[in-house]
């Protein structure tokens, strides 16, 4: 498990670079170590740029989304692979990009529940899938299915305009029965994406993550959920508050996201309107930054040293050096909010945005399993005389989420293929000390 961001103080993290004089005199314990598990709907992106004239050929209204069945995908997928038309296929899905770049982020294992075909042929999608997820996310619990795994095409015009075609295949098949119940009770995390609710009839992969929420919350395992599109949260605003309510311990959306939840265009004040219903909300709104909100027991609530902000709650991140907790363990709860803006102003040329949010998710979560991993192997520590969701502080989850996210945007693939850098190879190494 490596270290969420980087700081001075690292309270003996990792735990092995503890005082090896101190490790003689005591009684070590065994290490434990931790992950987190998703569910997801298994897909890859493809994409490719094309003429007008393939998009009439298919049917498929430019500019907008259209689902199509699976032998228009395989039939679109031969012509534009035989005519070397794709200019990059990458493995998808807002939980599949979120465990693997916290594999990558942590250096250590995470667990993915989905479907996988059965029969992988060399170059095929399956196979792009499982080439750009990281060995250290665990694969094993996938369900096996006879048929493709979902595909998403991205189709760009000459003049930009960018049309999808999704054919699902199969990503939805996944059974409650293929859900380990040992496995999510031992996790540090679940995340799930809000597609998952709104399986068609026959499928089952909404009934597959019910069960896993219900063995999470069995057990005290945080449940993430990401809302993935504003579409679907509009379509019923009142069952998603309420289903978060009953389910969700961490919140995760954009600000368009917010505004469907919660009614409020302001991202902070969709962040508070959102902690009415669970524990922490990460909120990212594109070039104003990101925001995290969540509470803090009020006798331990620690005062900023940075410039107090203004916003639609006057001075909101003035606690922002204090910890999340649950609010029911907090004696008297108290709301607390960070903001950042983008890390040095954004990258210079954004290829692709796809892909941001999950990395911000990603860091989070970091920081949530290296709590549980630091709980357990370092008890005795100041850090662990109140149960915290977190590692760190308000502002040190926004900063690492923030810096994760401009990683993933100076890229051209949702998914990260190395760590972030050791030291800042720019005039922005201070930005870890402020």
């Amino acid at each position: 498990m490596k270290f969420p961001g980087q700081r001075k103080s690292k309270h003996y993290f990792p735990v092995n670079s503890r005082d090896p004089l101190l490790a003689q005199l005591t009684q070590q314990p065994q290490p434990f170590s931790t992950y987190v598990c998703g569910i997801d709907q298994t897909l890859v992106d493809i994409e490719a740029k094309v003429e007008d004239e393939l998009l009439a050929r298919y049917g498929l209204p430019k500019g907008n989304s259209t689902l199509i069945n699976d032998q228009q995908a395989h039939d679109l997928y031969h012509e534009l692979k035989s005519k070397e038309m794709i200019s990059d296929e990458f493995a998808g899905g807002t939980i599949g990009n979120t465990v693997h770049n916290y594999s990558i982020l942590a250096d250590d294992r995470s667990v993915l529940f989905g479907v996988m075909s059965q029969n992988i042929m060399v170059g095929s999608y399956a196979y792009r899938y499982l080439c750009n997820t990281s060995s250290k996310v665990d694969l094993n619990y996938l369900q096996p299915v006879d048929g493709p795994i979902g595909r998403c095409f991205t189709l760009i015009s000459d003049c930009g305009e960018r049309t999808f075609a999704i054919s699902k295949g199969s990503m939805d098949k996944l059974t409650p029965e293929f859900i380990n119940k040992d496995v999510i009770q031992g996790s540090s995390a679940l995340v799930l994406t809000a597609y998952l609710m709104r399986a068609s009839e026959g499928d089952g992969i909404t009934d597959a993550a019910m069960t896993a929420i219900e063995y999470a919350k069995q057990a005290d395992v945080p449940v993430v959920l990401t809302l993935g599109t504003r579409f679907l949260i509009q379509e019923d605003p009142t069952w998603w508050q309420n289903f978060i309510n009953d389910h969700v311990t961490i919140l995760a959306m954009n600000e368009d996201e917010g505004e469907a939840l919660t009614g409020f265009k302001d991202p902070l004040l969709a962040s508070e309107a959102a902690l009415e219903w669970c524990d922490m909300v990460l909120t990212t709104a594109g070039a104003i930054g990101l925001y995290t909100a969540g509470y803090a027991e009020d006798s331990a609530k620690r005062e900023t040293s940075h410039m107090l902000l203004p916003g639609a709650i006057p001075e909101f991140n003035r606690y922002e050096f204090s910890r999340p907790m649950l609010k029911d363990d907090c004696e008297t709860p108290i709301k607390v909010y960070a903001h950042i803006s983008p890390y040095m102003g954004g990258p210079e040329l954004i290829r692709n945005t796809n892909g941001a949010g999950d990395g911000a998710l990603s860091a989070l979560l970091h920081d949530l399993s290296a709590n549980t991993f630091h709980k357990a192997n370092v008890p005795g520590s100041s850090k662990h005389k109140r149960d915290g969701l977190c590692y760190s502080s308000f502002s040190q989850v926004c900063k690492y989420a923030n810096r994760v996210a401009y990683e993933v945007l100076a890229q051209h693939s949702p998914r990260l293929s190395r760590g972030l850098p050791e030291r800042e190879d720019s005039l922005e190494e201070s930005y870890w000390e402020r």
